[in-house]
């Protein structure tokens, strides 16, 4: 084990910051080839998947797995392999214009010959109390991580972009009605979304609205949102079964702002089919750098990738 167990920061020949399934997989891969990796959690240990219930679609886990267990068994497999996790400990700078590259937190600084990148996406939220409250317990901002609960059920996707309207259209396998809110009269979505959102018979639309409240309990789910009207202000209580954000995921990036490239929508950009990027030595994964698929088994697969990228270039440097 290395200096850092007694808080003296000290030097790692891999440092993966996040542990969500991306960054613990990397550190099992990276712990097994003998480099003793570091993690460093950041303010949420686990990341997406700690917010998730119920996963259903893991493979190897017939009867499904609660998120955070999952996040933990993880966890104690990459330890077995000699990973050091540092909990709630969060980069607040990186500098990779040197070698070895440096990281600092909040009490302290640590180098490493190689970076990966895990730090994921944060679902874009409303921002009410009621919403994180029941994030889990009838809110969710992942259709496809949890549409299946919905069965039969009435509910309600918040956002006007494409990805509302895929979630929307994804969510009517399952629920007997979606409703779509949005807070203006014109919809972001490209155009043939629109259409096929708006040619399905289980779509409805609850256009210049916007979710001021979500009713109900972690007992009971949610029973009802409330609306209110951006052109008239008049506020009315819409019952619903589920809530869907859709209202997008920012990539969380800053912290690489002006050292490695990113698309558009922020997500770091790499050498497909590699984890490599623009930066020699550092390698993302998962969500960060995925705004397609999202999902915890295809950010392990990438968590996977990166360790032997990983492992592969300090090789070479040798």
């Amino acid at each position: 084990m290395s200096d850092s167990m007694n808080g003296q920061g000290g030097h790692h020949r891999v440092l993966i910051l996040g542990t969500g399934p991306a960054g613990l997989t990397a550190a099992l891969y990276a712990g097994r080839a003998g480099l003793e990796p570091l993690v460093l959690t950041g303010n949420q240990p686990g990341g997406q998947l700690t917010i998730t219930t119920d996963v259903e679609n893991y493979p190897g886990f017939v009867d499904g797995i609660m998120g955070p267990e999952l996040v933990e068994h993880m966890r104690k497999q990459a330890q077995r392999f000699g990973t050091i996790v540092k909990d709630f400990e969060q980069a607040t700078r990186v500098d990779l214009g040197q070698r070895p590259f440096v990281v600092e937190t909040d009490g302290e600084t640590y180098t490493c010959d190689t970076l990966i990148a895990a730090t994921g996406a944060s679902a874009k939220l409303l921002g009410l109390e009621s919403e994180t409250l029941l994030m889990g317990y009838g809110v969710s901002a992942c259709a496809t991580c949890d549409g299946f609960f919905f069965k039969d059920k009435e509910i309600v996707v918040v956002g006007g972009g494409d990805s509302a309207m895929e979630e929307a259209i994804y969510l009517t396998r399952f629920a007997s009605k979606v409703t779509v809110v949005h807070r203006r009269e014109g919809l972001r979505a490209s155009k043939i979304m629109q259409e096929r959102a708006q040619k399905n018979p289980k779509i409805e639309w609850q256009l210049n609205k916007v979710v001021t409240e979500i009713l109900g309990s972690q007992k009971d789910g949610v029973h009802a949102v409330r609306l209110e009207d951006t052109t008239t202000g008049e506020v009315t209580e819409f019952s619903t079964q589920g809530v869907f954000m859709a209202i997008g995921h920012k990539p969380n990036t800053d912290l690489f702002a002006d050292t490695l490239d990113t698309d558009d929508a922020g997500y770091l950009r790499v050498e497909h089919p590699t984890t490599r990027t623009n930066v020699e030595g550092v390698f993302a994964c998962g969500d960060v750098m995925d705004p397609s698929y999202r999902q915890a088994i295809t950010a392990a697969g990438t968590g996977c990738q990166a360790a032997i990228d990983a492992e592969r270039w300090l090789e070479a440097q040798e």
